[in-house]
C-alpha cells in the first residue's frame, strides 16, 4: 500500500540567496506551499504545529522577518519596498502555514506599494504575480511576471514566476525559455531545480535527477538542502522507487528535522514498503504540524485503503472544510478538489470545478482532473480527449496512464486500456493506496481474457 500521488508539481524552494530585495516569497509555484521551518519539537507536543509568535518560533525565518517588517513599518508606513516585501512574506507564511487569510493581508500591503511607487516598483509586481499563482489565477500572475521582468530584467527570481505561470497555464516550451534564462543569470539552486521541473515534465527522468542533484550540491542552507532532498525522493517514488525516497528523505531530516514534506515523503516510501503504522504515524505528524489539504487527503486515502473508513470520513471533512476556507479567501480550486469530488464525493461537482479549472489553469494535471471527472459522469469519448491533453507533453504519470486505462476500457479498447494499465503499473505500482490494487486486477482480467 502507499499513498495516493497526485500530478508531479513543484513547491520551488525557500532560498536564503534571494536576489536584491525580492525576498523570499517568490520562489513559489503552483499554488503549492513549502513547509515552515519550525525547530524540531519532542516529547508529547511534538506532533504540534509551531505558531509564528510562540516560544518555537525563534527559528522560523519568515516569521521573524514578518516582525521586523511589521516594526519597520510602524516607522516608516510608506516605505513601498518594505510593504512590498512583507506582502511576499505574507504570500509565503499562506502557503507556509495552510493559512489562507493570509492571502488578502498580501493583497493589501502590495496594493499600498504599488500606490506609493507605481512604474518601477518590481518588488510589487513581482509579489502580485506570486500572491496570484498562490491563489491560482495564473493569467493574471503571469501578467504581473512580464511587467516585473520588464522593469528590471537581470533579476534570476523573477524568471522564476514568469515560468511559475507558464508551466501552470500549459505554456511549457515558453516555461523551459524563461527557465533557461533564470539559469543564465543566476545558476543556482532555484534556478536548477526549476530546470529539474522542466525534465520531469517531459519525460526525462535522467535529467531531473541531475539537475536537482546539482541543486541540492549547490544549496544555500538547510531549507534548499531539504527540498533537494524532498524532491529527490520524489522523483524516486514517482518511478516506483520508494526505498530511495526513504533515504532522500532521512538525509534530509538529518539536515532539517523541521522540514515538514519529509515527513510525508517518509510516509509515502514507508507506506509503499508495506509498514503501515510507521507511514500512518508520520502523515499525521506532518498533517497536524501543517494541515495542507495534500496531506489530510492522503492520509484519509491511507486510513481507506487499511479498511479504516470512519477515520478516512473524518479526513475528508477536513479536506472539505480547508477547500470552503480556501475558496473563501480567493483561492480558485481545480485538479486535487475535481478528483476528490469524483472519487469521493459529488461527481457533477467533480466536473464543474475540473471545467472551470481548466479555465484559469490549463495545466496537464487539470487536463487529468477534467478526464477523470468526464468519466466518472460517463462522458468518455470527451474524457478520452482529455486525458490525451494530460499526456501530451511525454511526462511518466502512473496516475495519468490509469485514469486513461479506465476511460479506454469503458470505451470497449481493451488493447489500449491493456497497454496502460501496463504501462502504470510499470511506472510505479505503488501510485495509489486505493486505485493501484484495482489496476492489478483489473489487468489480471484483461489478461485472463486475452
Amino acid at each position: 500500500m502507499t499513498l495516493r500521488r497526485r500530478p508531479p508539481r513543484r513547491r520551488i524552494l525557500l532560498s536564503a540567496t534571494v536576489t536584491g530585495v525580492l525576498g523570499v516569497g517568490l520562489f513559489l509555484a503552483g499554488g503549492l506551499s513549502l513547509a515552515p521551518w519550525p525547530t524540531a519539537p519532542t516529547g508529547p507536543s511534538a506532533a504540534l504545529p509551531v505558531k509564528a509568535g510562540s516560544p518555537s518560533a525563534g527559528a522560523d525565518p519568515l516569521a521573524a522577518d514578518i516582525t521586523r517588517l511589521q516594526a519597520k513599518l510602524t516607522e516608516t508606513p510608506r516605505d513601498e519596498v518594505a510593504l512590498a516585501t512583507l506582502g511576499l512574506d505574507y504570500v509565503q507564511q499562506a502557503k507556509s502555514t495552510a493559512d489562507p487569510a493570509y492571502y488578502p493581508k498580501a493583497e493589501a500591503v502590495l496594493k499600498r506599494s504599488l500606490a506609493l511607487r507605481v512604474g518601477d516598483n518590481f518588488t510589487a509586481m513581482g509579489g502580485m504575480a506570486a500572491l496570484e499563482a498562490g491563489r491560482h489565477h495564473f493569467t493574471e500572475a503571469l501578467d504581473w511576471s512580464r511587467k516585473a521582468v520588464a522593469v528590471n530584467p537581470y533579476n534570476s527570481s523573477l524568471y522564476g514566476t514568469l515560468a511559475d505561470a507558464y508551466t501552470q497555464l500549459g505554456r511549457y516550451s515558453e516555461a523551459a525559455d524563461a527557465v533557461q534564462r533564470m539559469v543564465d543569470l543566476r545558476p543556482g539552486a532555484p534556478s536548477l531545480s526549476r530546470a529539474s521541473y522542466v525534465a520531469e515534465l517531459s519525460g526525462d527522468i535522467t535529467t531531473a535527477r541531475t539537475d536537482m542533484r546539482r541543486a541540492l550540491n549547490d544549496a544555500a542552507g538547510p531549507a534548499d538542502a531539504a527540498f533537494a532532498h524532498y524532491y529527490l525522493g520524489e522523483l524516486a517514488f514517482n518511478n516506483g522507487d520508494p526505498a530511495t525516497e526513504l533515504t532522500e528523505a532521512e538525509a534530509g531530516l538529518t539536515t532539517a528535522p523541521g522540514y515538514t514534506p519529509l515527513l510525508q515523503a517518509k510516509a509515502q516510501a514507508e507506506a509503499a514498503l508495506g509498514h503501515a503504522d510507521a507511514a500512518l504515524a508520520y502523515l499525521t505528524r506532518a498533517a497536524q504540524r501543517v494541515p495542507q489539504p495534500e496531506y489530510v487527503l492522503q492520509l484519509g486515502e491511507l486510513y481507506q485503503s487499511l479498511g479504516r473508513n470512519q477515520e478516512a470520513t473524518q479526513q475528508y471533512q477536513v479536506f472539505r472544510a480547508e477547500q470552503k476556507l480556501f475558496t473563501s479567501n480567493g483561492v480558485a480550486l481545480d485538479s486535487d478538489a475535481a478528483l476528490f469530488e469524483a472519487d469521493h464525493g459529488d461527481p457533477g461537482r467533480a466536473l464543474a470545478i475540473a471545467r472551470q479549472g481548466l479555465k484559469t489553469r490549463p495545466f496537464m494535471d487539470t487536463h487529468d482532473a477534467l478526464a477523470w471527472a468526464l468519466h466518472a459522469n460517463g462522458q468518455d469519448r470527451e474524457a478520452l480527449t482529455e486525458s490525451e491533453q494530460a499526456l501530451a507533453q511525454g511526462t511518466r504519470n502512473a496516475l495519468f496512464h490509469y485514469h486513461r486505462a479506465v476511460i479506454e476500457q469503458a470505451l470497449g479498447d481493451q488493447n489500449a486500456a491493456h497497454r496502460d494499465l501496463t504501462k502504470a503499473l510499470a511506472i510505479n505500482p505503488h501510485f495509489s493506496p486505493l486505485l493501484a490494487p484495482k489496476a492489478r486486477t483489473a489487468l489480471t482480467t484483461l489478461n485472463g481474457s486475452a
